[in-house]
């Protein structure tokens, strides 16, 4: 996906919600912030969207644009209506929100997930693409490994879960 799509995407998502914030919390949230970079961010066709306090709305999402809906075959991409409970955030997410408005978006706002917490939430994920998308990160420097280290212990996960993730994040530093 490239900045215009998702640009279109938020213009069509506040079209057919009638509102003027979605939320962008996938891995297409980077396209707030990094417009170039590895290929391995930018694969994805779909933008994992919600409004905050409706999830009513994901299922209208789903069905207007998301995937295998006309919107999808007539551009290519889609957004995927999700909760906001899909992905596991450190604790501040929504005060470091990136927002992304401009003339493309037609009045509606995205509200991105800064780089840092959208790491962390692929760090907790931890599936095979999670952990590409995180390796593309840091071998093109686009994170700070300490800051990254320290969104990781906000996660709001148990002891155990963190020891996982503290593994994983040892791991990919170790491989940079």
């Amino acid at each position: 996906m490239k900045r215009h799509q998702l640009e279109h995407l938020l213009r069509a998502a506040g079209s057919i919600t009638g509102c003027d914030e979605i939320y962008v919390i996938g891995s297409q949230a980077i396209l707030a912030t990094i417009g170039t970079g590895p290929e391995e961010l930018f694969l994805s066709r779909e933008a994992d969207v919600f409004v905050d306090q409706r999830p009513d709305l994901s299922d209208l999402i789903d069905g207007s644009i998301g995937e295998l809906s006309p919107f999808d075959h007539a551009f290519g991409y889609y957004a995927h209506g999700v909760g906001a409970d899909t992905a596991t955030l450190p604790r501040g997410w929504r005060e470091r929100l990136i927002r992304l408005e401009n003339a493309n978006t037609g009045g509606t706002t995205g509200l991105c997930l800064e780089v840092h917490d959208l790491a962390a939430s692929k760090l907790a994920a931890g599936r095979e693409k999670d952990r590409d998308f995180l390796s593309a990160l840091m071998q093109g420097a686009l994170i700070d490994v300490n800051t990254l280290t320290e969104r990781a212990e906000a996660l709001p996960i148990d002891e155990e879960q963190m020891g996982v993730i503290r593994g994983r994040l040892k791991r990919m530093i170790s491989r940079i």
